[in-house]
């Protein structure tokens, strides 16, 4: 069997607590606990053999990742890997001084999420105050000098005011805003019948995206991430099952995208068991979607096949059981009449959220 191509991105999820409760979280709906996270010294030693893997940026996300008291010395471990980092955050609790730190030990930019421009609206996505916080972030962000991004994941409740969350993006300074329609996996998946859009949204979303490039070209990068559920295309699973990216959860469980975490019969292997390098090579988990080999019709005789490899693993395995199935966001799917029957009935959400809610064990707010 041919080598599999060396990983160039890490995802680490430093840890599932978070002062946020947003109903799209993509994080499992069982949340790892607190004493079930790597320490310090195993994150290190992650970022040491992700270097030598090939890795060479690193999201360190979360949950919140400022949670964690040692995100200095991870980030430092990860500068001496020569690994670029990211800081993926809500922006509550970032001060100067952390930010500061975050900055001498290697820090090279920061994502900073935004649920919506209006700060009431803002708030209650995000099951609690936190827009002035986030505000305060990207102040603190802009004045150290690091690029900032905002990421805003897009839905029902807030595709309407994208022409505002665009405006609020240039106000703050931000080089770079990822308009990312919502995912369905984890708690967004809980809460599809809320926050999935209609086609007319999404129509005047893309509509405004397309006029504020134009008129922000060479000042601020939109990205807009398209919707696969209403666009009858199959998007690649993170550029193709274990072909350019990994991410290590909280615990040390090691997946090829983070919704991987559901697939029941993976069996996920563990940085406390295996290095890094055994994992991606040789792992059942990362090899059993690898390639073409695995797909059935109509995948194996598709002239996309190389392309979207089938589509994303996770969704399909959501929307039939059968994470081997072509991804039923494709219009050649045998199953395809799954995502047009949500996709046709989008306005009859009950608009209710159930808020992503961590244990009793998971340091939601703090850490002592």
């Amino acid at each position: 069997m041919t080598a599999p191509p060396r990983p160039w991105a890490l995802l680490a999820e430093l840890t599932h607590g978070c002062p946020l409760h947003c109903p799209y979280c993509s994080n499992p709906l069982e949340l790892v606990r607190r004493s079930r996270e790597l320490s310090t010294g195993e994150w290190a030693d992650v970022m040491r053999q992700a270097g030598e893997l090939g890795v060479v940026q690193t999201h360190l996300s979360g949950g919140e990742p400022l949670l964690r008291r040692d995100l200095e010395a991870i980030t430092a471990a990860a500068e001496s890997a020569g690994i670029y980092t990211q800081l993926v955050t809500s922006g509550v609790g970032l001060s100067a001084a952390r930010l500061s730190g975050l900055a001498a030990a290697g820090l090279r930019s920061v994502q900073l999420s935004v649920q919506h421009a209006d700060p009431a609206a803002s708030d209650r996505i995000a099951g609690r105050r936190s827009f002035a916080a986030k505000e305060r972030a990207a102040a603190l962000v802009r004045d150290a000098g690091l690029p900032l991004g905002l990421n805003v994941v897009l839905h029902r409740d807030n595709l309407d005011a994208i022409d505002a969350v665009i405006d609020l993006g240039v106000a703050w300074g931000a080089d770079r805003i990822e308009l990312a329609n919502t995912q369905f996996y984890g708690w967004a998946l809980r809460n599809r019948t809320t926050l999935l859009p209609t086609r007319d949204q999404l129509s005047r979303a893309r509509e405004v995206v397309e006029r504020r490039r134009e008129q922000l070209v060479g000042r601020t990068d939109l990205v807009w991430v398209v919707p696969d559920y209403f666009d009858g295309v199959a998007k690649p699973c993170m550029g193709g099952w274990g072909a350019i990216s990994l991410t290590v959860a909280p615990d040390g469980t090691v997946l090829p995208c983070p919704a991987a975490a559901a697939l029941p019969e993976l069996e996920a292997p563990n940085v406390r068991d295996h290095p890094l390098d055994w994992i991606w090579d040789h792992s059942s988990a990362f090899n059993r979607y690898r390639g073409t080999d695995w797909m059935s019709e109509p995948c194996r005789s598709c002239s996309r096949r190389e392309t979207d490899f089938g589509g994303c693993r996770c969704q399909a395995f959501a929307l039939t059981g059968d994470a081997s199935r072509t991804d039923p966001a494709c219009g050649l799917s045998p199953d395809h009449a799954l995502v047009r029957a949500l996709t046709d009935n989008a306005h009859e959400g009950d608009g209710g959220y159930v808020y992503r809610k961590p244990g009793p064990d998971s340091h939601a707010g703090s850490r002592s």
